[in-house]
């Protein structure tokens, strides 16, 4: 047995068959409520 991964399936993939895709980050930080919440709930334990 080898250590090596079998790749022969990666070898043989059609890359042109994907669909493009637009992706958009989001980068949502949370409020000054629920931030005092966490410091409140670390305190507290």
């Amino acid at each position: 047995m080898s250590n090596k991964p079998d790749l022969s399936e990666v070898e043989k993939f059609d890359r042109s068959a994907l669909m493009k895709t637009n992706t958009n980050e989001k980068a949502i930080l949370p409020s000054k409520e629920t931030l005092q919440q966490d410091k409140e709930c670390v305190l507290t334990s």
